[in-house]
């Protein structure tokens, strides 16, 4: 009897349908085809496990499975459930009379338990666009997949409340949860705070201008300054994430299999901290089973490189396209995908070998040319991709043992927010563009153009600086943002001088 069994692959961060086609007949061979991989040849093995374990028989006859469209690789577990069932519907042990209303996915114990798998919410995402009645998925998947609304979803333990729920026999209860009611819940709560910052009020102002208008910025600076410390921070001043931010957010860490078991939505936007040996394909994403890299893992969030010098230079330079185009476009010889890429780089770095270049009381032991080789390190376009560059010092004792606390995250975050709905306002008929690091050289004329004396300002600090056009555009866009957070509609000579300040790294004989 030939049956059919909807299940979905995931390709990117996207899912889309596998049609498990089961016939069996006289024979007692088992044929599986339809490009899958190794783990899904081995579900054989699974299946007749977990059935034996139930008190159910793997069929004594010719098994043939079809996992349609043939021409895409089907790769892992995750089609254990929609396997079993077919088989045993095929061989008319489960009723087929309900089978083409619902999608299935789950990795088989040998015990027949439901074992969670990656990649639910594209796929239930996938099951509501289809117009599948019902998803029937591991119970550790339940909630992360319920939170797709106008759906069916069922969250089993063990094979048998499967069988019996096809059979009529039990009846599964669909998972509902109020999404809005919960995400909005948990905004509020960081784990860290700006109010436990002491001092560094110049750095404080350049994080909140980031913040601000979605601006990439690197912090230069002797160990135990906290860069750290203050990277850690900014997720705590960034703008609440949109319901649709927190989807596409929480896609690309379903995929990556990142989500804790029971997880629904991610709540605040994602910081992410590679360690500097990483390697490029980790970065960026793909690999021989395609997975998204720490860059859009990163999206809609933070990605912090901390040591930035230390990275190896192929892997920092394979940041340079994602950076401005917010997407990775990974080509291989087998596939092609798009994962998203729409970051906040923050970067920190010592100034040198030694870590204290400018130090205001320790002397750097650095050879001569040792600071310019150190910061070469970095490639000049990388650095022009990065438009907020602030120099960080030592606090000195007595603010440090200041018992005020300092003005905390909720203030700034406040201030933030209020400039991102200027943008927001400003960008509201402009497809893509949402903050003011999205804006072309088009948008620049239109909304960011200075005045006379600004212009002269900027002339001049062009010329002294040799600044590049893409660096000239960054400080445009930089000033944006600081008339915002004042409210301003025009950008003024503070404002530009402002933007000009953060700079750093561009300063006449700054490395000597």
């Amino acid at each position: 009897m030939l049956v059919k069994v909807f299940a979905a692959a995931v390709q990117g961060v996207e899912a889309l349908i596998v049609t498990i086609e089961v016939n069996c007949g006289p024979g007692i061979r088992f044929f599986m085809v339809g490009l899958p991989d190794m783990a899904v040849k081995e579900s054989h093995e699974r299946i007749v496990s977990a059935l034996q374990h139930n008190g159910y028989k793997f069929p004594r006859q010719q098994i043939i499975v079809n996992m349609a469209p043939a021409d895409i690789k089907k790769e892992g577990s995750a089609y254990d459930l929609p396997l079993a069932i077919g088989i045993l519907a095929s061989a008319e042990m489960v009723s087929g009379e309900k089978l083409s209303r619902y999608m299935l996915m789950g990795e088989l114990s040998l015990d027949g338990s439901i074992l969670p798998v990656k990649g639910i919410l594209p796929i239930a995402l996938k099951a509501r666009e289809e117009g599948f009645a019902g998803l029937i998925v591991p119970k550790a998947n339940v909630r992360e997949a319920a939170v797709v609304d106008n759906i069916e979803v069922y969250g089993v333990e063990n094979i048998k409340e499967v069988i019996g729920f096809f059979n009529g026999e039990t009846e599964l209860e669909p998972t509902t949860i109020d999404t809005q009611a919960e995400f909005y819940r948990q905004q509020q709560n960081f784990e860290f705070d700006f109010a436990d910052v002491k001092g560094q009020e110049n750095v404080k102002r350049a994080l909140e201008v980031a913040a601000g208008g979605g601006h990439n910025l690197i912090m230069i600076g002797p160990p135990g300054a906290g860069k750290s410390m203050m990277a850690k921070r900014i997720p705590s001043i960034l703008p609440p994430l949109t319901l649709q931010e927190a989807l596409e957010t929480t896609k690309i860490h379903s995929v990556a299999g990142k989500m804790g078991k029971n997880t629904s939505l991610l709540m605040h936007r994602p910081f992410r901290s590679p360690h500097h040996t990483i390697s490029s394909v980790a970065l960026v994403g793909g690999g021989s089973f395609p997975q998204p890299g720490e860059i859009s893992l990163a999206h809609n969030g933070v990605l912090f490189l901390d040591e930035l010098p230390e990275f190896s230079r192929q892997v920092l330079e394979v940041m340079r396209q994602p950076l401005e185009d917010r997407k990775i476009s990974i080509s291989r010889v087998k596939y092609a995908l798009e994962y998203p890429a729409g970051l906040m780089l923050v970067a920190s770095m010592n100034p040198c070998p030694c870590g204290y270049y400018n130090h205001p009381e320790k002397k750097c032991i650095c050879a001569p040319g040792a600071v310019s080789k150190y910061l070469n390190r970095i490639s000049g376009p990388l650095l022009d991709r990065i438009d907020i560059q602030i120099e960080i010092v030592p606090v000195p004792f007595e603010k440090i043992s200041d018992g005020r606390p300092a003005e905390p995250s909720a203030a700034i975050r406040e201030r933030v927010i209020r400039a991102r709905r200027i943008q927001e306002e400003r960008y509201r008929n402009i497809p893509g563009i949402y903050c003011n690091a999205q804006m072309n050289t088009q948008l620049l004329h239109q909304f960011a153009e200075p005045d006379e004396q600004s212009k002269e300002r900027l002339k001049a600090a062009m010329t002294r600086f040799n600044l590049s056009a893409r660096a000239y555009n960054r400080i445009l866009k930089v000033a944006r943002t600081i008339a915002d957070l004042e409210g301003c509609e025009n950008i003024g000579l503070a404002h530009i001088s402002e933007a000009i300040s953060y700079r750093n790294l561009d300063r006449e004989n700054w490395a000597g």
